[in-house]
């Protein structure tokens, strides 16, 4: 056995080194798009509509458990009366004072639907005198937009300044406009405020907490508020039930348009170029949400106004996005 070191070619030994034109080629997807899941799962489940068949075994299923939860409180006070007719009687007094405030709330609700009926058919008045260009319709929308306010102390200037110059408009187009500009201008603002504060909220939890479905319940909570908010800027004051309805109204009308869906041509003036692909996933998340938030705010004034836009201009969501969200993204970028 021969004695001594042994040499090995490691050379020989290895294999060839790969060929970068062999490498595969790395697959460009592009920028990571946000697309506001969170506003879109929200504005899902307030239009969710169930069938007939599973509304008729809702309303059953309540009205039977309605029935039976009544019969054993009957029962139940009819045997504490029999056995200790004093405490029997203060808790008939007690559920006696539970249902009259149940129904009080009932009666609320319903006055609720009806301020936003009111609202409703005011705005379809307006419109229908502005299309037949009726002078006699017009000044009797007015009259009924001055009832609505009149209880109001921030519509009295504006009230005063129409009864003012109202008999100096001769054509529907000068009378609705000087009743939109006196009396709705300041509403308009403090409308514009709520929705710029809810897409500013939307777009901050949205990026700052990373807690699954905490957006979509931060966004349809937010929403929610702001469209009763806007309601009662307008003299809606809906309820719990008319703040539903109306928003599944609204988000409706958005889903139906195609609404629901935003890019970097509605974020772009807020803060220019491809910004969506430059930003972390979840901040473009929330400047998406932010941004159909103010979507959602604009067509909640549409509808809760009692009359459409014609004097004064519409708001345009890119600017209340720009005022509610451009902040954000000046802290992000100092960040």
């Amino acid at each position: 056995m021969a004695k001594g070191p042994v040499l090995i070619d490691l050379e020989a030994a290895q294999a060839p080194p790969p060929s970068v034109a062999e490498a595969p080629m790395i697959e460009d997807h592009g920028p990571v798009v946000a697309e506001g899941q969170a506003m879109q799962i929200a504005a899902k489940i307030a239009t969710a509509r169930p069938s007939r068949l599973m509304r008729l075994f809702w309303a059953l299923a309540g009205a039977l458990v309605a029935a039976l939860v009544s019969l054993a409180a009957w029962q139940f006070v009819t045997g504490l009366m029999a056995q200790y007719p004093v405490v029997g009687l203060a808790l008939s007094l007690l559920m006696g004072a539970f249902v009259l405030v149940l129904v009080l709330v009932a009666l609320r609700e319903l006055a609720a639907f009806g301020r936003l009926s009111r609202l409703d058919g005011l705005r379809h008045a307006a419109a229908e005198a502005l299309a037949n260009d009726d002078l006699a319709g017009a000044r009797e929308v007015t009259d009924r937009l001055v009832a609505l306010y009149k209880g109001r102390e921030d519509t009295r200037w504006g009230r005063d300044r129409l009864a003012e110059l109202r008999g100096d408009q001769l054509d529907v187009t000068g009378l609705m406009g000087l009743a939109e500009t006196e009396l709705l201008g300041p509403l308009d603002n403090a409308a514009q405020r709520e929705v710029e504060a809810a897409a500013r909220q939307v777009a901050t939890v949205t990026a700052l907490v990373p807690l699954a479905l905490a957006d979509v319940a931060a966004a349809l909570t937010a929403n929610l508020r702001m469209i009763r908010r806007i309601a009662e800027v307008y003299g809606g004051r809906s309820g719990f039930f008319g703040s539903w309805r109306l928003a599944r109204a609204v988000l409706s009308h958005l889903v139906a348009t195609g609404a629901v869906a935003v890019g970097d041509d509605l974020l772009e003036p807020v803060l220019g170029g491809t910004i969506l692909g430059k930003l972390s996933r979840r901040f473009g998340e929330g400047l998406v949400n932010g941004a159909l938030t103010a979507r959602v705010g604009v067509a909640a004034m549409e509808v809760c106004r009692p009359l459409p836009f014609a004097a004064q201009t519409r708001p345009k969501v890119r600017s209340i996005i720009s005022r509610s969200l451009t902040g954000l993204f000046a802290g992000k970028k100092e960040g």
